[in-house]
């Protein structure tokens, strides 16, 4: 272990992500195995996600929803290709009310075939579309090697679902909603990511087109940050979700659906963390800035007291701020650490030296320039810059993860220079479309083709593991994932 108590990234980036989430005081371990509970301190990142992405989804014309958490099983069988791909994770209630039920329930996993059972109810008319519905909700997808944001049985998540009247207008659907997770991951997150589609052998199950955008952590691996997937009538056939048309036939529907969840968090971390904790982007800290007073007895009051009336002027102006002023057996060396540790972008510290000369002492959680990390403000001026500073800190955990993903990633067409490349970063590689060649790859690597990049230039070659010709027109991004 380190002196700040979590292992070095470089000895151990699993182990470090396990002890930074609950010494950061994120989540702790739930009751059942695979499920976690989120501290305050962890869901108000994701209140802070909710909040802009909800404002998004609003503003584009969709409207919030509830639908039950017990879905018949009968539903999911509808689309067999749905249920294939979630059988091995479903959980099932058999017994309930203290005895057997007629139909076995399964905890939803997603909610495309319970919507869609809705969807068939209140659409008759081409009048009725398109219908854009959103659920923020809880799902259950039994986990078999969890892992605290990540991967775990019980998670919290947004998911659209919506119906068009045509292919068009759903994948503008399907486009619109891969936009808005790249935005957001971009705009709150500072995590670069790369929107794409998905080959077939990813493909959501029972989906016609999956679009993802991905995220290159610190170590390397991919994280599927949200993905978006055009359904096209799939469930329609299955659900009946018909409309009537202008000239009164009765014409099937077209569906998308798309869906983040507190994964995104896990991003957070992995992207921006270091060997002393989180860093934390001030747009999704939950405290942006935390004041420390240093003192004892009558110059720790003075301090303390100078903190709360700094802290009321930062508020005032918007940040959200925590004076930490209530645990005086606690040295202020402590407390530094502890917020290091927590992620707070920025830490003011007063003491009666910054008093006595009419300043703050301002310490950057990284320093966004060489040998700017720590500088004396002047205590009027502070609730005035403090915003700047924090939006120049911003841009850049996003210049320097945008820095990490270029340095790790690499254009590759011989297999070893492949095999070289994915077990570090990612690859940019040529690949000829089949899944059998995907998991052959899969086999010998660990890597996978995570998207197909929807900005990539049109080139053609040959696949970098079989020879045949590619079968994308550009190169694929493939690395080991999460």
């Amino acid at each position: 272990m380190s002196r700040e108590g979590v292992t070095p990234q470089s000895e151990d980036f699993s182990a470090w992500y396990n002890e930074v989430v609950v010494q950061a005081q994120l989540v702790d371990r739930g009751p059942v195995r695979g499920t976690m509970v989120i501290r305050p301190y962890g869901y108000r990142m994701w209140e802070l996600l909710q909040a802009d992405l909800d404002g998004r989804i609003k503003d584009a014309g969709h409207e919030n929803a509830c639908f039950p958490m017990f879905i018949p099983e009968s539903y999911l069988r509808r689309e067999a290709e749905h249920v294939e791909g979630f059988s091995p994770e479903l959980a099932v209630v058999t017994h309930a009310g203290g005895k057997d039920l007629e139909e076995p329930l399964v905890v939803r996993p997603t909610s495309e075939t319970v919507i869609g059972e809705y969807m068939a109810k209140w659409i008759d008319s081409h009048r009725d579309l398109p219908l854009l519905l959103n659920q923020w909700a809880n799902v259950v997808r039994w986990e078999m090697r969890p892992r605290m944001f990540l991967r775990t049985t019980e998670f919290l998540w947004q998911e659209g679902h919506t119906a068009h009247a045509d292919e068009d207008d759903a994948m503008r659907e399907t486009m619109w909603a891969l936009g808005a997770y790249a935005d957001l991951a971009r705009d709150l997150a500072a995590m670069p990511v790369v929107p794409g589609e998905k080959t077939p052998g990813e493909r959501f199950a029972g989906a016609v087109r999956t679009y993802t955008i991905e995220g290159m952590m610190r170590d390397g691996r991919a994280l599927q940050a949200g993905t978006s997937h055009y359904l096209g009538t799939n469930f329609a056939k299955a659900f009946e979700i018909q409309y009537q048309d202008e000239a009164g036939a009765l014409t099937l529907a077209h569906t998308t659906s798309w869906g983040m969840s507190t994964r995104m968090i896990g991003g957070v971390i992995m992207t921006h963390g270091d060997d002393k904790g989180l860093v934390l982007p001030p747009r999704l800290a939950p405290y942006q800035v935390v004041i420390v007073p240093i003192g004892r007895k009558e110059q720790g009051e003075e301090a303390a007291a100078e903190a709360r009336r700094l802290g009321a002027a930062l508020k005032a102006a918007g940040v959200r701020v925590h004076v930490d002023d209530n645990r005086p057996q606690l040295s202020p060396g402590f407390k530094f650490n502890e917020w290091e540790m927590r992620g707070v972008p920025v830490r003011i510290e007063l003491g009666k030296r910054d008093i006595d000369g009419g300043v703050a002492t301002v310490v950057r959680r990284l320093p966004t320039v060489e040998g700017q990390g720590k500088e004396q403000i002047p205590l009027e001026k502070v609730a005035e810059v403090l915003p700047a500073i924090l939006d120049d800190f911003q841009a850049f955990l996003l210049r320097r993860a945008e820095a990490f993903r270029e340095e790790n990633t690499a254009a590759v067409d011989g297999w070893d220079a492949f095999a070289a490349q994915v077990a570090s970063g990612w690859a940019r590689a040529f690949h000829c479309g089949d899944t059998a060649c995907e998991d052959d790859i899969k086999a010998e690597t660990a890597a996978t083709p995570r998207v197909i990049p929807s900005d990539a230039p049109a080139e053609t070659g040959d696949c970098v593991k079989c020879g045949r010709p590619s079968a994308y027109g550009k190169r694929v991004v493939f690395g080991r994932a999460y």
